[in-house]
């Protein structure tokens, strides 16, 4: 007969279980807790996903993280190459293994809004709420980028490509405790991205913050690159202040009001004959 599991001395029927992840939270705590911390990269990894169509699957098998001869960044251009259309992409990108942090997230976030779009947003990579709904920018930031865009007239749920927006990070995982992506998590990602602006086609950017600015530009100082428009990967593209700093820095956002009218008028521009 197998014992009742406890916890600290008390039965864990379902009911209490459930009575202490709920005092966790209101704790704050964003990931539920044991008496002892588990290392999420000694995990085994996640079952493998069901084989699918021809046109979906990458067309040749991911080498293992472990393996010190792969080039993981020629690996993921090769990969990201081989990929014809977002949903192949998509594919491609979430079976590749030779990246530590996929290990430790829930979900893989691709992108939201209305591929096709006038305007492609970055951002860094997913946090906690992101990373339970596999989308990205859900979470507070993510509700005052759409406010943001919606001020000028773009939402990720619009019908037509005129007025959609489109979403996506340089990380579709969430790093572990939410920390800033590495250096060497960036340069193996990067070849994925510049892939998903080419199948997007998107007609300007706009690079939330530091993070895509290292993977698109090559440059971080976000403070001072933000309201100036550049080029990355052929396109136009506008540095902005990621909403987070934004409602941590309420002051800062009439610098954004400034850029969202920028992109605006960047757009009529380039609708006018």
């Amino acid at each position: 007969m197998t014992a009742e599991p406890t916890y600290r001395g008390f039965a864990l029927d379902a009911q209490t279980a459930l009575a202490l992840l709920q005092w966790q939270a209101e704790l704050g705590a964003d990931e539920p807790c044991l008496d002892d911390p588990i290392d999420r990269y000694d995990l085994p990894d996640r079952a493998e996903a069901p084989a699918a169509t021809a046109s979906a699957a990458p067309t040749q098998p991911t080498p293992r993280a472990a393996d010190p001869a792969v080039d993981h960044a020629a690996l993921a251009e090769t990969l990201a190459a081989g990929a014809s259309t977002l949903a192949e992409l998509a594919a491609a990108q979430e079976a590749f293994e030779p990246i530590e942090i996929r290990r430790g997230a829930r979900n893989f976030c691709f992108a939201d809004g209305r591929a096709g779009a006038r305007v492609m947003v970055i951002g860094e990579a997913p946090g906690e709420e992101e990373d339970q709904q596999g989308r990205p920018f859900v979470g507070r930031a993510g509700q005052l980028l759409d406010r943001m865009f919606a001020a000028i007239g773009l939402a990720r749920d619009a019908v037509d490509a005129e007025r959609g927006l489109y979403i996506t990070n340089v990380l579709p995982w969430r790093p572990p405790g939410n920390r800033r992506p590495e250096p060497g998590e960036i340069a193996v990602m990067l070849p994925f991205l510049r892939r998903h602006v080419e199948l997007a086609q998107p007609e300007l950017l706009v690079l939330m913050g530091n993070t895509p600015c290292i993977a698109a530009l090559n440059q971080q100082g976000i403070l001072r690159l933000r309201g100036q428009w550049t080029q990355a990967f052929d396109l136009p593209t506008l540095p902005m202040t990621h909403p987070a700093y934004l409602l941590r820095t309420p002051l800062a956002k009439r610098e954004a009001w400034a850029d969202l009218l920028s992109i605006a008028a960047r757009l009529d521009t380039r609708a006018a004959p």
